[in-house]
C-alpha cells in the first residue's frame, strides 16, 4: 500500500503555487506515493490541474463538520504525514487528534510545539530564500536535504489546463494572424501585491496594439466594474475584455492556450509561469516583495523591478508605490516584444 502524504496551504492562489514543489519533490523523495492538497474551495482547480496532487480536502468544507467528523476524515487517508506549510491552529489540532504519525511544522510557531512532533528552523520574514526554497525545507525531517537551486525546482512548479477550453475563446485566441501573439494583461491584484498603475498599462496595452498584437485584461466581475472607465478608454487597443467571464478552470485553459501574461505578483502570475506560458511579473525592489523572494517559477518566467537600492520610502504607501510605477511601459513591451509565440497546449 503506497504511503499519503498531506500537504496543508489554506490560504492565496500565488501562495498555492508556489507549495506544489513540495507536492513535486514529494513524489521524487517517495516514489508511488500519494500527495493530498489541503485548501480553500478557491484553490480546488489548482490541485485537480497539477500532476503531482493525487487528492484535495476542501478545508472550507471541512470546517462545517463537528470536529470529530473533521478528525475522521483526516484519518480516512491514513496519511503518513502532514507539512504544514501555512499554519492553522485548527488544522495542527485535527491532525494530532487524528494520530497522523508524523506532524511537521515550523519551531517559530507555538501552536506547532503543542501538536507538531517534527519542527524545522524556519523564519520566512528575513530569510533571503524564494518562497518555493522555504517551502521545500519543511521536508528536511522526511528526507530532503540542502537547498535545492530555483533551476531545479522550477520544473516542479507545474501544471496542466484541467478542462478543455470553451469553444469561443478557442476561436478568439485562434483568430490571431502569422507571428501574432496573444498577450494577457491582469492589472489588479485584490490588494495582494503593490500594483503598476492602470495608465503603466494602458500604455502598455497601446504599445503591444500598435506592434500589432493582441491585448487580453482578465479580472474578476467586481475587478471589471471598476475598471469600466479604463477599459472604455483603451477600448481600442483591447482585443477583449475578459473580466468576470471565467471562473478558475478556464482561466488556467485560457492561459495555457494563449502566449503569455504580464501582472504584479498575483495567483495569475504564477499560474502562467507554471502552466509554461511566458509569464511577465512586475515587482518593486521592497522586501520581501521583491521578486527574490515571490518571482514567477517557470521555463518561460521572467520579471522585472525598478533598479533602486531599497523601497523604504513607500513601505507604508502600498496604494502609491512609486518604485514599482516607475517601471517604464516601453521597459515591459520590449521584454513581451521578445517573446516567441507559444502552441497552444492541449487540456
Amino acid at each position: 500500500m503506497s504511503q499519503t502524504y498531506l500537504v496543508s496551504r489554506t490560504d492565496a492562489i500565488g501562495d498555492v503555487v508556489l507549495t506544489l514543489p513540495v507536492c513535486g519533490r514529494l513524489k521524487q523523495l517517495f516514489p508511488g506515493c500519494r500527495v493530498v492538497l489541503i485548501g480553500r474551495t478557491y484553490t480546488a482547480p489548482i490541485a485537480a490541474a497539477c500532476p503531482w496532487v493525487d487528492g484535495f480536502i476542501n478545508f472550507d468544507e471541512l470546517q462545517q463538520l463537528p470536529e470529530a467528523e473533521q478528525v475522521q476524515r483526516l484519518r480516512r487517508e491514513e496519511a503518513t504525514a502532514i507539512i504544514h506549510v501555512f499554519p492553522r491552529k485548527a488544522l495542527a489540532r485535527l491532525a494530532q487528534k487524528a494520530k497522523i504519525p508524523v506532524r511537521i511544522g515550523t519551531r517559530n510557531r507555538w501552536i506547532h510545539w503543542l501538536t507538531c512532533n517534527r519542527l524545522v528552523k524556519l523564519s520566512r520574514r528575513h530569510s533571503p530564500l524564494h518562497e518555493a526554497q522555504l517551502n521545500l525545507s519543511l521536508l528536511q525531517p522526511l528526507g530532503h536535504a540542502g537547498e535545492l537551486p530555483l533551476l531545479e525546482i522550477a520544473p516542479l512548479v507545474k501544471l496542466q489546463a484541467p478542462e478543455t477550453l470553451a469553444p469561443q475563446w478557442q476561436q478568439l485566441l485562434q483568430a490571431r494572424q502569422h507571428g501574432q501573439l496573444n498577450v494577457i494583461l491582469h492589472p489588479r491584484s485584490r490588494g495582494s501585491a503593490r500594483e503598476w498603475g492602470l495608465a503603466n498599462f494602458g500604455q502598455l496595452a497601446q504599445l503591444l496594439h500598435e506592434a500589432g498584437h493582441r491585448v487580453f485584461i482578465t479580472g474578476t466581475a467586481a475587478e471589471g466594474e471598476e475598471l469600466a472607465p479604463w477599459l472604455a478608454a483603451h477600448s481600442f487597443f483591447i482585443t477583449a475584455d475578459l473580466t468576470g467571464q471565467l471562473a478558475l478552470p478556464q482561466f488556467l485553459a485560457f492561459i495555457a492556450a494563449a502566449d503569455g501574461l504580464v501582472a504584479g505578483s498575483t495567483g495569475p502570475l504564477h499560474l502562467a509561469a507554471a502552466l509554461g506560458r511566458h509569464a511577465l511579473g512586475l515587482y518593486p525592489p521592497i522586501r520581501p516583495m521583491h521578486p527574490g523572494r515571490w518571482g514567477p517559477l517557470g521555463e518561460h518566467a521572467a520579471f522585472t523591478v525598478f533598479d533602486k537600492p531599497g523601497c523604504e520610502d513607500c513601505r507604508d504607501e502600498p496604494a502609491t508605490c512609486a518604485c514599482i510605477r516607475a517601471i517604464a511601459p516601453l521597459t515591459v513591451a520590449a521584454q513581451v516584444l521578445a517573446w516567441q509565440p507559444l502552441p497552444m497546449l492541449p487540456s
